[in-house]
């Protein structure tokens, strides 16, 4: 493990750019109140979306409290970031686990994630998963239901046809069974331009790449309606 912060540094963005991901180290991040100089920021470019992490490291003596939680909250929020992950070889004080839990800031280590890197970034992926379909099925109930008919986001009653609001359902079956582990899962169908995705997905990875292009579509049909409401 490095001992200077700097190089602590840059094998944190070395270690995301060997998983394939976009990291740079020591960039300056406009939010929509003021700029932050972040360690690392982290980027993910699928099909029709962009997914931005931005991660502070912490190589101290001392664990981390739950200030640093909160402070690296705000620069997620600012930024419009999908994570914030805060790294320390120390460790954290309950406090700042606590603040962290059920939020989209994940607190770990460059030692854990350097030791179980897959499984971290599949469960940091699912997550975003996670976090893209409660922000879609917001936006879709938002739509009063005739729009979302007119707008083929629905059938009309006794029809068949595409619903979001089952994508949405059977998104997050499946979602909630991968934060269990219990895997291989299955679930019910998910209609996709005429395709099926119900499993069985015996890995996270099979299950991101099940689930990816199913949320993405929705996305892309909710922001079409968004334009046309």
């Amino acid at each position: 493990m490095p001992s200077k912060w700097s190089d602590y540094q840059e094998a944190v963005a070395d270690f995301f750019r060997n998983l394939g991901l976009d990291a740079e180290s020591n960039v300056t991040v406009r939010g929509s109140r003021t700029t932050h100089d972040v360690d690392v920021l982290v980027r993910l470019r699928h099909i029709g979306f962009d997914v931005m992490w931005i991660v502070e490291c912490k190589l101290w003596e001392t664990r981390i409290t739950k200030v640093h939680v909160l402070a690296l909250r705000t620069i997620v929020i600012d930024v419009g970031a999908d994570r914030g992950i805060l790294l320390s070889e120390s460790g954290f004080q309950s406090g700042a686990e606590e603040a962290a839990t059920l939020t989209n800031v994940h607190t770990t280590s460059l030692a854990h994630l350097t030791n179980s890197a897959a499984s971290e970034v599949h469960a940091m992926q699912l997550r975003n998963i996670y976090d893209r379909v409660e922000a879609a099925s917001e936006l879709y109930w938002s739509i009063s239901k005739e729009d979302r008919i007119a707008l083929e986001l629905r059938p009309d009653v006794g029809f068949c046809g595409y619903s979001g609001a089952r994508v949405v359902e059977r998104a997050r079956d499946l979602l909630t069974k991968a934060f269990r582990g219990n895997y291989p899962i299955t679930g019910d169908s998910v209609a996709h331009f005429g395709e099926v995705t119900a499993g069985p997905f015996a890995t996270p990875r099979e299950l991101i790449d099940g689930l990816n292009p199913v949320v993405t579509d929705l996305e892309r049909r909710l922001a079409r309606a968004s334009r046309n409401v």
